[in-house]
């Protein structure tokens, strides 16, 4: 059988390049996601993974355009959680759109013809239009669940006339496409919906290529293809209408065993998120998948309070991190698949990174394992014996439950012990975003762009800020960024930042591991792409078709 599935796949390789795609089949994925569910479908909540979820019926003002692709001859892989690059933003519900200087704002031209679905119970098929843009927009800034700050930079918001929106500026803001253009919480929605109930999955409608059609907790999100969906996909010069695939299913699925049976069985085509442990046995027992490899879009770290003793003694953080032998942990137990400094800036972030070769010796110094240093540093500190800290950890990341235990041996060698609590996903995030969370709170973050990393992480009041930063100083200088225009003095002000907060470590920095995704030959369309916004997957899947022929041939 095996024998016969790699003929197979030999005699379709040459050709199913100049196939035209073909419609219908069922694509099953374990997204980088595939072990927690959906957090909300309601945009007011904030949730951060909303566009994974809702994002496929809910559609935003721009997105990434994957004509700008690797697969299709242009320079950008996808795979940022959060991070669209300027020259490769399209329009998705916005057609067009222009900056005005007297006065400052921001003008949206919408397409025309867009249609709501028909949703019963919810809504009757109508346009969708200017005011839905101005609705989406006050109703996100007026929940309660907002982040602080995050849309202060705009005036005002109104329907110039069916088709145009007008966002008027108080100040420029660095991020003002991401914030409610192509970002996490910038999903346009109609009234309607709101009325019934958004976060009711049964009411979900929208836009987007697909509608949500069945949801089960713990086990499978189904989306089922929008016949009225209104964007086409070019393949050879010709224009296809789309969704190709009739329905697209996240499973949900906690067990990482289990996610490589599905995968090696062809119950997934595609997995999203491999560690690299798995990756030789996958590639031995079903030798026909496809692969591609991806530093990871978020750091690995141990968060330490800063309003918690002894975590307020930058001589304690700096101490923790020279005791961890991080050279070590790449080599050992990443095997060699992992970068030993990626955050918080990632390295594909052009201009805003730098390496740590050009980093100054107090921050290099972080990254060298000193375990005697760091005894001294706690002495001096008042800890000449250590201490015992807790620390929580999510049960529903396998890495972070293996990677951990080795941390906390490391720092036992210079008498700190950590006491530490595995918490399932909702009470883990529950406890940072309540600020309850313990001194120790060891997560993976995503880096999401260049200049959110720094806010999110080290602005008072954020969501992602677990180590409690609060520097009134280092704020004012992250708002002074924002209102920068000129993208080269940005960088330059964003490096000077990020220096400083790697320097005074409120964070155990680790290395940031390479991930693996892995999908079957017949999914065709598509070459290991994870997202056009922030966390935003659908266009991708809507333009992935499926070979039957091949999937038949190969056994499934």
């Amino acid at each position: 059988m095996r024998h016969s599935a790699i003929a197979a796949l030999a005699l379709f390789a040459g050709t199913a390049q100049a196939e035209p795609p073909k419609y219908g089949g069922h694509l099953e994925i374990g997204t980088v996601s595939v072990t927690i569910s959906a957090l909300s479908f309601d945009p007011a909540d904030f949730a951060w993974k909303l566009n994974h979820d809702a994002g496929l019926y809910l559609e935003t003002l721009f997105a990434g355009d994957l004509s700008k692709s690797v697969r299709n001859g242009g320079k950008y892989n996808f795979k940022p959680d959060a991070w669209v690059p300027t020259d490769a933003l399209r329009g998705e519900l916005a057609e067009s759109w222009e900056w005005t200087q007297d006065p400052l704002a921001v003008v949206v031209h919408l397409r025309r013809g867009i249609m709501w679905p028909e949703k019963a119970g919810v809504m009757a098929s109508r346009e969708f239009t200017s005011d839905d843009v101005v609705f989406s927009f006050n109703r996100q800034n007026a929940s309660a669940k907002k982040i602080p700050g995050y849309f202060d930079h705009v005036a005002s918001i109104e329907a110039r006339d069916r088709y145009t929106v007008v966002f008027a500026m108080k100040e420029y803001n660095a991020e003002w496409d991401y914030r409610f253009g192509w970002g996490y919480y910038s999903q346009i929605m109609p009234k309607e919906l709101a009325i019934a109930g958004a976060a009711n999955w049964k009411n979900a409608t929208g836009t987007g290529p697909f509608q949500l059609t069945e949801y089960v907790q713990g086990n499978a999100q189904t989306y089922s293809r929008n016949p009225a969906y209104w964007d086409q996909e070019k393949i050879d010069g010709h224009s296809y209408k789309i969704p190709f695939v009739d329905k697209v299913s996240y499973r949900i699925i906690k067990d990482e065993a289990t996610q490589h049976a599905a995968l090696r069985t062809g119950k997934l085509d595609i997995l999203e998120s491999i560690r690299w442990q798995a990756v030789d046995s996958l590639k031995k027992s079903a030798p026909q998948l496809k692969w591609a490899k991806w530093l990871a879009m978020g750091g690995i770290y141990l968060s330490m309070r800063v309003d918690t003793k002894p975590f307020d003694d930058i001589r304690v953080r700096r101490a923790l991190n020279m005791a961890v032998n991080k050279v070590e942990i790449v080599k050992e137990y990443y095997g060699g698949n992992a970068e030993l400094f990626a955050y918080p800036q990632h390295p594909d972030y052009v201009g805003y990174f730098q390496p740590l070769s050009e980093m100054p010796a107090s921050v290099k110094e972080l990254y060298e394992y000193n375990p005697e240093k760091a005894k001294k540093l706690l002495a001096e500190a008042g800890y000449p014996k250590g201490f015992t800290f807790k620390t929580q950890v999510c049960a529903c990341s396998p890495d972070n439950m293996d990677l951990l235990p080795l941390v906390a041996g490391y720092l036992e060698m210079i008498g700190v012990k950590m006491e530490i609590q595995p918490m399932e996903y909702g009470a883990f995030l529950s406890a940072m975003t309540t600020q309850t969370n313990t001194a120790g709170y060891f997560m993976g973050n995503g880096h999401t762009n260049p200049t959110t990393t720094i806010r999110k992480n080290f602005v008072p009041g954020q969501v992602w800020n677990p180590s409690q930063w609060n520097d009134p100083a280092f704020s004012a200088r992250v708002a002074e960024m924002y209102r920068t225009p000129d993208e080269p003095t940005r960088q330059k002000m964003l490096r000077e930042m990020t220096i400083e907060m790697l320097d005074k470590a409120p964070y155990l920095w680790l290395p940031t591991p390479y991930i693996y995704s892995a999908w079957w030959p017949w999914v065709k369309n598509y070459d290991g792409e994870l997202r056009v916004g922030a966390v935003k997957p659908g266009p991708i899947y809507a333009r992935i078709w499926i070979d039957q022929d091949l999937k038949k041939r190969l056994g499934h």
